[in-house]
């Protein structure tokens, strides 16, 4: 079943259009792959970014939109991606970037797009655990800007992925975030070596 991507808000999408036409954003971007490409490159596939502010140890979680993602393509390859930032005077080109996160998210969304139940991605930063998951929103036509992640939404780790937690496995957020709980949760202290 074909997923649902929203768009982008419109300032989000021509604040990475322009850094795309300006020579001096690509020329000095930590990006060689988007340096290098030869013809025009585009935005695409935007995910609305939340983070995962904390896990308290009952299982709930605080999430928060940080951003939009867009992957950015030379021809039918993605190259790099580009995220923006909420700032007070709207939404602002922040950054481009590439590495294992970009095919990750691509392969993804390529897993997801065979599921049988229609969902609206979404990535989902936990910062606590150095993790980047694709989130598949239940509610496909739920605003992308709000929410948290339902019990019956799917978490797919994004490569690489935290030990012991499998990438590109799609898994309930029921099942995983007591998984993620025991992971962030500190382990205390049981005193000083004497």
């Amino acid at each position: 079943m074909p997923l649902y991507v929203p768009p982008a808000p419109a300032p989000a999408l021509h604040s990475v259009l322009t850094a795309l036409g300006s020579p001096t954003a690509v020329r000095e971007a930590r990006t060689p792959t988007l340096r290098a490409a030869q013809g025009p490159v585009t935005p695409e596939l935007p995910l609305a970014l939340h983070v995962l502010d904390h896990i308290t140890p009952e299982g709930l979680s605080a999430t928060r939109l940080t951003g939009w993602r867009f992957v950015i393509r030379a021809g039918d390859r993605p190259v790099a991606a580009a995220d923006t930032v909420l700032t007070p005077d709207g939404w602002a080109f922040s950054h481009f970037f590439e590495g294992p996160y970009v095919p990750s998210t691509e392969r993804a969304l390529q897993q997801a797009e065979a599921l049988l139940q229609p969902y609206q991605p979404r990535l989902l930063s936990v910062p606590g655990l150095y993790m980047l998951t694709l989130w598949l929103h239940g509610d496909p036509t739920a605003d992308p800007a709000e929410g948290h992640p339902e019990a019956t939404d799917l978490l797919v780790p994004l490569a690489p992925a935290p030990p012991g937690i499998r990438a590109h496995r799609p898994h309930r957020v029921s099942e995983l975030l007591p998984v993620l709980t025991h992971r962030a949760t500190p382990v205390p202290l049981l005193g000083s070596p004497a």
